[in-house]
């Protein structure tokens, strides 16, 4: 999946509209205008602003959060981490949940709520 059709998945779950892919001036691909009731011309960075990935993360439901964190301990191995195992486990998970970039949180978030798409060249 391309940065700006995450972008576009993302922002329609938080309740944007008319969010598209548009060419830029210098023929780059960019995000076109979304219509947001707070925010009626502007659709967040969602893969380079960790806080913006943090926001639409607010939509997930308990169950979808455990989803979430699975996807994150897939797509950012740990440090080894030498604890007992139930320890581990949870210490895993907090680091996942700390140290994920932006982008590595677009992708599980996406997984999670099956919107995300494989590409040719991704492995899935």
């Amino acid at each position: 999946m391309s940065p700006e059709q995450q972008r576009v998945a993302i922002a329609e779950t938080r309740g944007y509209t008319h969010v598209r892919i548009i060419k830029s001036i210098d023929g780059s691909p960019d995000i076109g205008i979304g219509h947001h009731p707070t925010e009626p011309h502007s659709v967040p960075d969602y893969l380079g602003d960790l806080n913006a990935m943090h926001e639409a993360e607010q939509v997930l439901s308990g169950e979808q959060k455990e989803q979430f964190i699975f996807w994150l301990n897939h797509l950012h191995p740990s440090a080894d981490i030498h604890y007992a195992e139930k320890k581990r486990e949870l210490r895993l998970d907090v680091f996942d949940l700390v140290h994920t970039t932006a982008p590595q949180r677009a992708e599980a978030f996406l997984r999670t709520l099956g919107l995300w798409q494989e590409t040719p060249t991704q492995p899935q």
